[in-house]
């Protein structure tokens, strides 16, 4: 799994065939997340995450932070802020802007969506600061059928109704991830017990992510996350491996 899905840990993007509730919409929350870091004998807490939504008028305004603990910073500092905003009449990104500051690197990168029929095209200004040399740059993404960015899809997957979701079956969508269009493939493999942070276990919705560029090259390892049974489907934990070491994020309230 690469650096820039690594606090993203509910990139679950679905395209339009997939089966939804008749959910009325979500109600102000904020959720929070602790993620652990395992590489050999080193198994320690190495970030936190939270995440928000608050309605505003008929758009929900989303929000998510994440940063790595003191110690974590010493191998590879985190200081990521994302920011949306998503119709609430049929969940539809407005914009998104995400701001990094990832190893001593500074992004920002931010899309403005437009959306025609079955048609979504995305402008984003993208800048990139390396070494005191900034770089701008702007680039336009467009997709058949829903598109989203790393953060509205998060509330988008909240809405699927799993019961009526084959084990097994592959849906494909696409992700705006700031100068690409990523694919993004998700299989819901069943109902499984899982052991939280706070030692309870509990049953959940097991959901597969695999991530392609240009419709075939892999672009990230698999990710696996499991989501609440309940009608919020909050989603519990995510496990995925990085280049050394692999990573869970544990939900841990909200």
């Amino acid at each position: 799994m690469k650096i820039r899905h690594l606090f993203l840990f509910i990139l679950c993007l679905l395209g339009t065939a997939l089966p939804q509730t008749a959910r009325a919409g979500f109600q102000n929350e904020t959720l929070r997340y602790v993620i652990s870091y395992k590489w050999g004998a080193i198994h320690k807490d190495a970030g936190d995450a939270v995440l928000s939504l608050r309605n505003n008028g008929g758009n929900y305004i989303l929000g998510l932070t994440a940063r790595t603990k003191p110690w974590a910073d010493k191998i590879f500092q985190v200081r990521d802020t994302l920011n949306a905003v998503l119709r609430i009449n049929g969940l539809k990104p407005v914009s998104y802007t995400k701001s990094t500051h990832e190893g001593g690197k500074y992004a920002r990168d931010h899309i403005v969506y437009t959306h025609s029929g079955n048609r979504v095209t995305a402008k984003c200004d993208r800048i990139k600061v390396k070494k005191g040399k900034t770089n701008r740059s702007t680039k336009s993404l467009a997709a058949t059928g829903s598109a989203y960015d790393m953060l509205s899809v998060f509330y988008y997957v909240r809405t699927l109704n799993y019961e009526k979701m084959k084990s097994g079956v592959m849906y494909k969508t696409t992700v705006f991830s700031g100068s690409k269009a990523e694919s993004l493939m998700i299989k819901c493999l069943g109902k499984e017990r899982i052991k939280l942070r706070d030692k309870r276990t509990v049953e959940a919705w097991h959901l597969r992510f695999k991530f392609t560029s240009d419709g075939k090259k892999k672009s990230s390892a698999d990710m696996d996350t499991w989501v609440s049974t309940d009608a919020r489907h909050v989603p519990l934990l995510l496990e995925g491996s990085l280049p050394v070491g692999k990573v869970k994020c544990y939900y841990i309230g909200g």
